[in-house]
Parts: structure tokens; C-alpha cells; sequence
């Protein structure tokens, strides 16, 4: 288990984390949000020990993380960290060193994931000469190929079109199946309710949000409910209870402080051919919105 104790990180007066704590379970997705600014980064980083704690404890399988324990480690950057001017191979070989792989193992290694990527005929092209999401799917590489034990991913979907976000997130649930420990930031919250089982989130370096996805949810309250009907709904939003109406191309979709105020919404639609009703559980960006203060689509 990864375990953060009493974590706080500040630079000069300023407090990028405050007194965090988290238990990350082996073997698990643990989904980590927070708005631009929040702490997510400086937490990974202190976690990787690319910058000192202020206080507090930090241990991954009850010992600090030190550069002895690096190999067993993978990190993919929010920003871009390839060498523009190597060809794919040549940085992919180096990064596999650099985690004590052999030569032979990277490139063994190389193959299967360049195979499984759909990329095999660049690798030996420059990287510069590559697409900004196959540059993503290059680092990501760069990232498992030494088959890491504990992995960090910062945004590990940025610049990848839909048919390559679904080709990454399997790539990572099969990592996960695999035994590895993953912990991935992520301004789509629809990704992280789809993979995460536990989630933390960060509000000006305070953790505001936490535990089991599920729980949250259902200890949320409010919920949202979708009507397709035609005619004009907006007198919706005069129901005791409904708290905020958005219009939708057929029907509208409102949020209610709770559960019971659906059998109002229903009963004063009695008059509109109404042709599906449907109250949804609480979303994550609905959580995060009230929380954070801040929307990311």
C-alpha cells in the first residue's frame, strides 16, 4: 500500500498541499482529481521524490521511496518529456535502461507495446515527426516498459483522440489486472467512474472529496433527472426541490436535492407526451463541480 501521512508541501508562504492523507490499496486504480492548481502534480511529485516534503510521510510498502526503489516505479508526466530528435526506438532503449533493462528486454518489450498500439511502422521515426496523441503513446510507453509495480499518471488521456483513449484505457486495466498499483489524475471525470474504485479530491491542496467511489455517491443526495418529451419544460424549474434546469434537444435534464422530488417533476409533466423519464445517480462531475467550484468537460 502506498500511504501518505500528514503530507504538506509549501513554497515560501505559499500552501500546495496541506496535511494530506491517503491510503492507495495494491493492485488498484485510485483515481486522484482536483481543479489546475490543486496540488495533484507537487503530490506526485513528492511521491516520486522529485521534490522534498514540508511534512509528514510518505512510504509505498511500509519504506520511504527512494531512487533504490526507482525501477520498480513508472511516472507519465502531465507535460511532454521525449527527446524531440531520437527516433522512437533510440528513446524507448535508453528509458528502458535507465529502469535496468537490457537492451534485448526493452526492444522485446518495444515491439509488443509499438504492436499493440498500432504504431510499429514509426519506430524509427523522430519523435518530432509524430502526431501529438501517438507522441502521448509514446511516452506512456516509455512509462510501463520496465512492467512497473506502482505506475503514476498525470493525465494520461491528454491529446489522444476517442478510439485511442479506449486503446489506453484497456492498456491500463490490463496493467491493473496484471498486479500493478495505479494512481491517474484526470479532468474527465468520465474516465475515473469508469475505472476508479476509490477516488481523492484536492481543493487548494485540501483533500475535500475521498474514499470509495460508490459510498460518495450514494451519501450524495441529489440526483438528475432526464425527460424526453416535446414541447417547452422550462416551467421545470419552478418545482420545489429542482436546482438546476439545463435544455436539452428533446426534453431537458434538472437536478433535484433528492430522490423524492422526481415523483413532483413526474406528476407535473401529466399533461406533456412524455417519452422516457429517467432519475440518474449523482455523477462524479456533478460531485466534483460542487466541491471544486470549477467544470471540466
Amino acid at each position: 500500500m502506498l500511504q501518505l501521512r500528514n503530507v504538506t508541501k509549501k513554497f515560501g508562504s505559499h500552501i500546495a498541499v496541506n496535511n494530506l492523507n491517503l491510503d492507495i490499496p495494491e493492485q488498484e486504480l485510485f483515481g486522484f482529481l482536483g481543479g489546475n492548481g490543486a496540488g495533484k502534480t507537487t503530490t506526485f511529485r513528492m511521491i516520486l521524490g522529485l521534490l522534498d516534503k514540508t511534512a509528514g510521510t510518505i512510504t509505498w510498502e511500509g519504506e520511504p521511496v527512494s531512487y533504490a526503489k526507482s525501477h520498480l516505479i513508472g511516472y507519465l508526466p502531465e507535460e511532454r518529456g521525449l527527446y524531440p530528435k531520437l527516433k522512437v526506438e533510440e528513446q524507448l532503449v535508453y528509458f528502458g535502461k535507465l529502469r535496468q533493462m537490457t537492451v534485448q528486454q526493452a526492444k522485446a518489450e518495444i515491439a509488443r507495446w509499438l504492436d499493440r498500439f498500432q504504431i510499429s511502422h514509426y519506430v524509427h521515426k523522430k519523435v518530432e515527426e509524430l502526431s501529438k496523441g501517438n507522441q502521448q503513446k509514446i511516452q506512456f510507453i516509455c512509462a510501463v516498459l520496465h512492467k512497473p509495480r506502482l505506475l503514476i499518471l498525470d493525465e494520461p488521456f491528454s491529446g489522444l483522440d476517442p478510439i485511442n483513449v479506449e486503446m489506453l484505457k484497456e492498456a491500463v486495466l490490463d496493467l491493473k489486472n496484471a498486479g500493478t498499483s495505479i494512481v491517474f489524475s484526470s479532468h474527465q471525470m468520465e474516465h475515473v467512474e469508469e475505472l476508479c474504485e476509490n477516488v481523492c479530491i484536492l481543493r487548494d491542496g485540501n483533500a475535500v472529496v475521498q474514499g470509495n467511489l460508490a459510498d460518495i455517491k450514494r451519501s450524495y443526495r441529489k440526483r438528475n433527472v432526464i425527460v424526453r418529451a416535446t414541447g417547452d419544460l422550462s416551467f421545470l424549474k419552478q418545482v420545489d426541490g429542482v436546482i438546476r434546469y439545463k435544455q436539452l434537444a428533446q426534453g431537458c435534464e434538472v437536478q433535484i436535492v433528492e430522490e423524492t422530488v422526481a415523483q413532483q417533476i413526474y406528476r407535473a409533466l401529466v399533461d406533456y407526451p412524455v417519452t422516457s423519464f429517467e432519475i440518474e445517480e449523482p455523477r462524479l462531475n456533478d460531485i466534483f463541480i460542487e466541491k471544486v467550484g470549477e467544470s471540466y468537460e
